[in-house]
């Protein structure tokens, strides 16, 4: 598998760096940034966490933003972050709003036209993507976890959930916990998925809880009780109840006066990179 790089820098003892390739699933180019610690080598394979960006974001915006390469560098973590959804496809409207279509692809697989055609990101980021990874980076792919942030949020705790063989923990910042039940959810999900709700419960996190899904390690999520979004479109009570109900082990911090932005990330990232680290290496 080839790709393009665009840039690497050194970062923290180790690379940072972007990328860009020719994706099959989402029939676009796709960026996707890569951070490897100053140990990986061909004959040392890290473990690796992927973290997955929220609405009008990018590749570059997690690992930009959130202090997350110097712990991960401490604790000898790959990190990987593809972008928020296909650029350029093409879709009328997919650039009018910043809650759906380009920056806004809630890492799942569309089936409704126009969208199925390019806005796979489900497919890509379980799939083309690792698959990219290990081929190229001097990563161990059966040591892979995943966190995100808000709209990412969503992304780690659905794909975890759906599949814990290949994400072996999961974490998550102020997450979408239930989009079948909020204004940003219910716009993509009609837009993606079509109009009929059963055909939206296998990218909600809380309906997969309470179908059953659950992951072996506990879910770590912080989430700030000051966030702008709280009410209206996380709902985090939703997934604790979800959780208790299916006995998940979930860890969910409510943290006093802090918002949805990156300053609350940065403040706890360290904690989730640890939270990884346990998992992942032991």
């Amino acid at each position: 598998m080839s790709f393009t790089t665009r840039s690497e820098q050194k970062s923290c003892g180790g690379t940072f760096g972007l990328y860009t390739h020719h994706s099959e699933t989402l029939g676009l180019d796709a960026n996707f940034a890569v951070f490897l610690p100053g140990e990986a080598s061909t004959d040392r394979p890290v473990p690796v966490l992927y973290t997955l960006a929220g609405l009008t974001c990018t590749e570059e915006t997690f690992l930009t933003k959130s202090n997350a390469v110097r712990f991960a560098a401490r604790h000898g973590l790959a990190l990987v972050a593809p972008d928020t959804s296909p650029r350029g496809a093409g879709i009328p409207g997919e650039d009018d709003s910043y809650d759906l279509g380009t920056a806004a692809g809630f890492y799942l697989d569309a089936t409704r036209t126009p969208w199925a055609a390019h806005y796979r990101m489900g497919s890509y980021l379980s799939e083309e993507l690792p698959a990219l990874i290990r081929s190229a980076f001097p990563i161990d792919d059966t040591r892979r976890g995943i966190t995100g942030h808000s709209m990412g949020g969503h992304g780690a705790l659905v794909h975890a959930l759906r599949a814990p063989d290949r994400w072996k923990s999961v974490s998550a910042f102020a997450p979408i916990v239930h989009p079948a039940s909020c204004p940003w959810g219910e716009k993509a999900f009609t837009a993606y998925l079509g109009s009929d709700p059963d055909s939206w419960a296998s990218w909600d996190a809380t309906l997969l809880l309470r179908a059953g899904y659950t992951h072996p390690t506990p879910i770590l999520i912080d989430q700030g009780d000051a966030d702008q979004f709280l009410t209206g479109e996380l709902k985090t009570h939703y997934i604790e109840e979800a959780a208790r109900n299916a006995s998940q082990s979930l860890h969910l911090r409510m943290q006093p006066d802090y918002d949805h932005s990156y300053w609350f990330i940065q403040t706890f990232i360290e904690d989730h990179i640890v939270h990884h680290a346990k998992i992942l290496k032991s």
